[in-house]
């Protein structure tokens, strides 16, 4: 069985907005509808969970009705942090999975609407070989690492360094015997929760239109590439 947890937690206050980002209409409909379609068309065909705060339970039901949205899936409530928010979509998993050591969980956020079908089944094709798989682009900029401090900086060869994307997909069994350890502040994702673990993380080319809607501009861009027919074709 294919899982996905779409993380939905954020507020968006990057965006200056008091609508939290993944609720923000993009051509039409609230982002995060867009990031459900894209698994929802995937072949991997994976059993959708969303997890967004309580407090926004209700406006999402709204929204959901109001654009006559119904893709299947269900919801779980975030928690403070976005490892507490994953553990809580892990825990609605396990109440309706037997057998997690034969289940395949993405993790994505709710703010990449322009992930491609294609990039969400690769994920789970390498996961299902290896355990964990993510996507990640290789730098194009030149890379300096600064000190703790401040007071050093140094060259970093850049061929060296990915960006990390999501979706980042996981054996069950092993995504959640890695939440089973305590939220720490250097996971900067879920392949950094399942490495601490010992597990290895096997890296995806991604995509650059891959983008996460953090900024205004973001969203401006996903409109124009969503306007593309070119696009709309690769993304559908």
């Amino acid at each position: 069985m294919n899982y996905v947890i779409i993380v939905a937690g954020g507020m968006g206050a990057r965006m200056g907005s008091d609508t939290p980002k993944q609720f923000l209409l993009l051509s039409g409909l609230p982002v995060m509808m867009h990031t459900i379609n894209a698994f929802y068309r995937s072949s991997s065909s994976p059993h959708i969970v969303v997890v967004i705060p309580s407090s926004l339970h209700n406006h999402w039901s709204a929204l959901c009705e109001a654009h006559h949205f119904g893709v299947p899936h269900t919801i779980a409530y975030g928690g403070e942090s976005r490892f507490e928010s994953v553990k809580s979509g892990l825990d609605t998993i396990k109440s309706m999975s037997a057998d997690l050591k034969q289940s395949l969980i993405a993790v994505h956020d709710a703010a990449r609407p322009l992930i491609s079908p294609e990039l969400i089944d690769g994920t789970y094709n390498q996961a299902a070989l290896t355990g964990a798989a993510a996507l990640a682009i290789k730098s194009t900029d030149s890379i300096r690492l600064r000190s703790k401090n401040g007071l050093k900086n140094n060259a970093y060869p850049r061929e060296l360094v990915y960006l990390m994307q999501t979706p980042q997909t996981f054996n069950g069994a092993i995504l959640s015997e890695a939440y089973e350890q305590p939220d720490d502040e250097t996971y900067t994702d879920d392949a950094s929760v399942v490495e601490k673990k010992g597990y290895p993380i096997v890296l995806i080319d991604g995509d650059t239109l891959n983008i996460k809607i953090t900024f205004p501009g973001d969203l401006r861009i996903a409109e124009m590439l969503l306007g593309d027919h070119t696009f709309r074709r690769r993304f559908g």
